[in-house]
Order: C-alpha cells, then structure tokens, then sequence
C-alpha cells in the first residue's frame, strides 16, 4: 500500500505566516518590508475605530492589503469573554460586513481582542463564517495547530525571534510539515524603536525555496483541501475534489501535484 504525506503548495514542507493586529498606520511600513521580501501577512482590523486617526482609513484597505489578508478583530476590541454571546456575534459580524465592503472577499479569520475568548465564544464561530482564531502568547514551537480557534502563535516577534527563525531555517526532515507564525502590532517597532529586527527577519526568511509563505487563511484552506482529497482504499489513486491543486508525496518520492477536478494514479 502506497504511503502518502500532505504537502503544501509547490511540493513544499515548510510554511511561514504572520499575523499582525489593530490596523494601525504603522502597517504601512511593515508591509513595505513583507513586500521586499516576498513575505505574506494576515491584519486583524477594528473596523469600529478607524476614526481614531491612528489606523488605516477602510478606503485604503484594498491596495495597502493587497497580496495579504484582512481579517476580524471585532468592531471595538472589547474583552469578549466578559460580554453577552449575542454581543460577541454582532461584534464579529459586523467587522466582517465592514472589512468585505472593502476587500470583496469573505472574511474569515479572526484574532481574539486583548486574547479574550470562552469555549461559548469558540464554539459561536463557525456559525459566524469564521475559520479560525489567533490567541495570544508564544508557543516556541513549529507545530501545525490542533484546534484552528485557539491558535497560538510560534512567537511574538519581541521574543526569540531572530533565534527561532534561524531554527526553522535549519529544518530539513521532510517526513514532516513545519509552521512558523509570528505575531505582533506593528506600532510596537515605533514604541521600542526596533524596526530593524523585522527588517533582519525578513531579509533572513525571504526568498526560500523551501518555504511557503502563506496568509492564515492561505495556510487553513491548504489544510481544508487535503482533507477533503478523495483516495482509494488501497492508496493506489486519489481524486481531487477541490477547486484548487494540492500536492503529496508517495512512498517518500518528490511531491505530486493532484489537479484541481481531477483523480490522479499513484
């Protein structure tokens, strides 16, 4: 029986993603140096304070955010888990309907405001059309998360950062899948006047061909995908459901690509 591993995009088995919150005009140049460097990002917006002059006005979202993805941070970042359920779900929905106006795509990731969330809260999600959440802390780790609605991070990029990416870098067992995922608010470079270590870790990270960058969103839809691939009992082929191409390796041999729409013999 042919033994067959998920891969993620390009045959690839590594994955870098960063996430970054509050929508605050320090964004600009942030995505300047994510840009440079071929690096991809995820920005959770309160959509509800844009009027406070300190973040990105909602007209500019759709050619600052290009390339990356916006996603919910509730309306007015309240501390959620002190609030009634059906305030929770307007705050979410509501930043959703804001954000979409602009992106014109689904928003569907979500990072929890001050890191407040319940199991109420978690369990409310799915129905609101949201894939996954970011909580906060530090996991030291390039693990692939076990439960999408209380993801926690690699890192922040004030702790160990330089170390871990340079850990990562160093990863070469393809037997398994490798996720990096920094997080942060960019106006914490201007606050601890440290710019110049987001600017070392991308120039360090970008550019390799080991490694696929990837939104949040990105990384849980290559996830999705390969769960729903269709195989054989035997292993012997797999049918590809899904409405974009997936990869996997078989009996240790270089990734193959299994088309969108089609069923591929392996």
């Amino acid at each position: 029986m042919n033994r067959v591993y998920c891969c993620f995009p390009g045959g690839k088995h590594k994955a870098l993603t960063l996430s970054y919150d509050d929508g605050r005009t320090q964004d600009r140049r942030l995505i300047e140096i994510f840009n440079k460097n071929g690096i991809k990002g995820t920005f959770h917006i309160n959509s509800g304070l844009i009027s406070r002059g300190d973040r990105v006005p909602l007209e500019e979202i759709p050619e600052l955010y290009k390339g990356h993805e916006v996603a919910c941070h509730t309306v007015t970042h309240p501390t959620i888990a002190r609030c009634p359920i059906s305030e929770v779900a307007q705050e979410v929905l509501d930043d959703r309907k804001a954000l979409e106006q602009f992106t014109g795509y689904p928003v569907r990731g979500l990072s929890y405001p001050n890191g407040s969330v319940s199991k109420e809260i978690e369990e409310l999600l799915p129905a609101l059309g949201i894939r996954y959440s970011r909580v906060v802390g530090s996991s030291d780790s390039f693990a692939l998360p076990e439960n999408p609605y209380r993801w926690q991070a690699t890192c922040h990029h004030n702790h160990r950062l330089l170390e871990l990416g340079e850990q990562f870098l160093g990863l070469f067992k393809r037997q398994y899948l490798y996720l990096m995922y920094v997080w942060g608010h960019s106006y914490e470079f201007d606050d601890k006047n440290n710019w110049e270590l987001m600017e070392r870790f991308c120039d360090m990270m970008g550019g390799k061909e080991d490694i696929w960058y990837c939104t949040n969103i990105e990384f849980m839809d290559c996830m999705d995908d390969f769960g729903r691939l269709c195989f054989a009992a035997d292993n012997s082929f797999v049918y590809n459901p899904n409405a974009r191409d997936c990869y996997i390796s078989v009996n240790d041999g270089p990734a193959v690509c299994v088309k969108a729409g089609e069923t591929l013999i392996i």
